[in-house]
């Protein structure tokens, strides 16, 4: 990767946490006791995403050895990992930044069509793994709320959002099973004013694409144990993502049990999925915090554990995406 597409990167990283600091609703001495509220949990908080991410690296990891050798150590992917979440954070539609950071990067490795379709292999993944988890959520709201089946008004609810899963399921498997590259940039070309764009990039690279495409339906046609294993990473990974919240929740006096737990899994699970709905907006702001403010009060806690669980996460994001910074720089030495 050039030194200029490095400066790139990093001028948008630093943009990101410059936003994430002025979007703080409250002073800085709010948050310094909200911080001290929290205490050692916090540690525990920023330490449990270093695993989360190392688990992202492992299943990034396995898809690229799916198709071959993978030359580069476990530490240099977990440092790329770090950096292209961090740069998620900061631009609308996310994957605008982190994915083609990681591709750059691995491009000298691994050859440009390997990396490229490593990355959106993993990206799938990474986003195949939600819908699973929204999914799984659904079935966990009911089995602890098996009095909702017999409000007629649930179903306006829980059918819609099992039917979007099951569509997002199904487009993905579908995806895996013939490729999904070329398709992506036929739906582009039907956007207003990236149709020619769209048109010009398929003629220039169809065979590029035609490879990628050709790579993503190997994984999951001929290389299936290294398909369910990084799924089931990345599965993993969103269950344990609850404990972030776990932790929170104690700080407000719950009990350390699995009905906790289960709460910490529904409140994410919905977050995400609100969040997610509203993915035009970089760092999702507003989303979040509106989608933790709403689940919370869906489990019937105050407004004030959903604004103090939107808060640590904001701190934890701010940690990260430092750390990410530095590993640019890093890759630069």
């Amino acid at each position: 990767m050039s030194d200029k597409a490095r400066y790139i990167f990093l001028t948008i990283g630093i943009a990101a946490i410059i936003v994430m600091c002025l979007t703080f609703d409250i002073s800085l001495g709010e948050l310094y006791r909200d911080l001290q509220r929290t205490g050692m949990k916090l540690v525990a908080i920023l330490a449990l995403w270093g695993g989360l991410y190392a688990m992202n690296t492992l299943a990034w990891r396995i898809i690229i050895r799916g198709s071959g050798d993978c030359p580069v150590s476990f530490l240099h992917l977990l440092r790329l990992t770090v950096t292209g979440f961090a740069l998620n954070y900061s631009t609308p539609a996310g994957l605008l930044g982190g994915e083609p950071y990681k591709a750059l990067a691995m491009a000298p490795h691994i050859g440009g069509q390997r990396a490229t379709s490593s990355v959106v292999l993993f990206s799938m993944m990474h986003v195949f793994s939600h819908f699973w988890f929204w999914l799984s959520s659904i079935v966990l709201y009911i089995a602890i709320n098996p009095a909702i089946l017999s409000v007629p008004a649930s179903y306006l609810v829980t059918v819609p959002m099992t039917l979007f899963c099951l569509t997002g399921i199904y487009f993905f498997m579908k995806g895996y099973r013939t490729g999904m590259v070329t398709r992506l940039v036929s739906i582009v070309g039907k956007i207003p004013y990236c149709g020619k764009w769209a048109q010009r990039f398929h003629t220039a690279h169809a065979d590029e694409l035609q490879k990628i495409d050709h790579q993503i339906a190997e994984l999951h046609g001929q290389n299936r144990r290294s398909f369910y294993l990084s799924l089931s990473l990345e599965y993993t990974g969103r269950v344990l993502q609850s404990l972030e919240i776990f932790l929170i929740l104690l700080v407000f006096g719950k009990e350390a049990n699995l009905l906790t737990f289960a709460h910490s899994f529904l409140i994410l699970s919905f977050t995400s999925l609100f969040a997610n709905l509203l993915f035009v907006f970089p760092l999702q702001l507003g989303g979040r915090e509106g989608g933790f403010v709403l689940s919370t009060a869906q489990m019937g806690m105050t407004t004030e554990v959903g604004i103090f669980i939107s808060i640590v996460c904001r701190v934890r994001e701010l940690f990260w995406a430092a750390i990410g910074m530095m590993f640019i720089l890093k890759e630069r030495s």
